[in-house]
């Protein structure tokens, strides 16, 4: 076959550094979003949805054929970091957490994780960050050390 195609969805989990909650403001929290979304279609990774709530966010995107996992994430959390520095004096120190999670997704889940995400406000009046994230790795078979994982 001559043509290479491929559509590999992924949950991509990370939060802010030492878990501040720098995104606690809804209207900045959303234009984070909306960015973090753009950079992810800006480098060929059809974004699905984004959410997330005062200290965290999830991504739902389509991994480009050429593109790792590292380099989406990495260039996503530049992108929208240098823009939030400049966006309000409130971040200018804003900063992501170095590491990140990132799990497969099923097409004919793809749905229910867009759901998942977009109910971030009703999911975190119960749950912790630190839980979610605990239950999305046991849930995908992902060991973590707790020692690394929160920074």
């Amino acid at each position: 076959m001559p043509q290479s195609v491929s559509r590999v969805w992924l949950h991509i989990v990370f939060s802010t550094k030492d878990r501040q909650p720098l995104l606690r403001d809804e209207a900045l929290r959303e234009e984070m979003f909306k960015m973090i979304g753009h950079e992810a279609n800006k480098i060929g990774c059809p974004s699905g949805g984004v959410g997330g709530w005062d200290d965290h966010v999830h991504l739902l995107c389509g991994l480009a054929r050429a593109v790792t996992i590292a380099q989406l994430v990495e260039a996503v959390k530049r992108e929208t970091s240098k823009w939030a520095k400049d966006r309000t004096p409130d971040w200018h120190d804003f900063y992501w957490q170095n590491g990140y999670g990132a799990f497969s997704v099923s097409q004919s889940l793809v749905g229910q994780v867009q759901f998942y995400i977009k109910r971030q406000r009703e999911h975190h009046a119960a749950q912790t960050f630190q839980g979610e994230f605990r239950s999305l790795c046991d849930k995908h078979l992902v060991p973590f050390d707790d020692r690394y994982v929160w920074n």
